[in-house]
């Protein structure tokens, strides 16, 4: 009998461990593949990354954060691209480094190379402005414009395949 009652116990945490695993998946954690090498070095063609789908649900994006959206030209594809400028901020590019408000934004994150010079330009209310890691391989709000709240999808939390690369984003 008190082996039943294990057995029964045993099966009740299993089914309650796929249910917050099932619900996770489908309401917070979501997985992507990154296609392209626009957000290189820090994440790769071919990485598979964790987007935490609350994100923005009760807060804004802020400097740094890598997103995933929906594209705003085409909402059927998502792109994953880093948050440089925020709504009220003044963002412009030239000699290959970002100016916000006026001030040089550290990017140790970015591939070296050439990129060509953008703005100034006001980020208005709901938007924010995203460009690739890679610069000289991104489409971004340097050619499609800025990005609409409504088209985030998440925040990308972390890199978890291929297993060597596994790691946390910032």
């Amino acid at each position: 009998m008190r082996q039943k009652m294990r057995l029964g116990g045993l099966t009740w945490t299993l089914i309650g461990i796929i249910l917050i695993g099932i619900l996770l998946r489908l309401f917070v954690f979501k997985p992507y593949l990154i296609p392209s090498a626009s957000m290189e070095p820090g994440i790769t063609s071919g990485d598979r990354i964790l987007v935490n789908q609350l994100s923005y649900r009760f807060g804004a994006p802020s400097r740094g954060d890598i997103l995933v959206f929906a594209y705003p030209r085409d909402p059927s594809r998502t792109f994953v691209k880093r948050v440089i400028a925020l709504e009220g901020e003044t963002v412009e590019l030239k000699d290959n480094q970002v100016f916000i408000n006026g001030q040089l934004v550290n990017e140790p994150y970015l591939k070296p190379g050439d990129y060509p010079p953008f703005g100034p330009e006001t980020i208005p209310q709901k938007n924010v402005f995203v460009l690739g890691d890679n610069r000289r391989q991104s489409e971004d709000s340097r050619e499609w414009g800025l990005l609409p709240y409504n088209y985030l999808i998440g925040k990308a939390t972390m890199i978890y395949y291929p297993l060597q690369r596994i790691k946390f984003l910032q």
